[in-house]
């Protein structure tokens, strides 16, 4: 057996809300939409992670998701643009992580990060 990908599951009734962060924000494309659950990806080989974490790392909360991005200050500039609080950062870590935190519409905890 081989597993093929990991998804991760936010619920809500307000699937809309999505969009506007996930989609918009962030640049996922949405792949599927049936009414009750609306998934957001990206057409890009990705390799399948799931970690487990009893901190955040330097002092922070262990975030629901971490997005790795290409570009972390094209990232940082359009969750500014689009009034998204930043909590965390950002910040190069010593791990060799540069990476922020907000949170989505639905209150989770993101940590936006691109390797150095």
């Amino acid at each position: 057996m081989k597993v093929k990908r990991i998804v991760a599951n936010v619920e809500t009734q307000n699937i809309i809300k999505a969009k506007s962060f996930y989609e918009d924000v962030l640049g996922l494309d949405q792949l599927m939409d049936i009414g009750f659950i609306a998934t957001y990806g990206s057409h890009e080989k990705m390799d399948t992670q799931i970690s487990f974490l009893s901190q955040g790392g330097s002092g922070t909360p262990v975030p629901d998701l971490s997005i790795e991005v290409d570009n972390l200050d094209d990232a940082l500039t359009r969750i500014k643009e689009a009034g998204i609080p930043i909590e965390y950062g950002p910040a190069k870590e010593p791990w060799g992580v540069q990476r922020f935190y907000v949170r989505d519409p639905f209150g989770r905890l993101i940590n936006i990060l691109s390797h150095l």
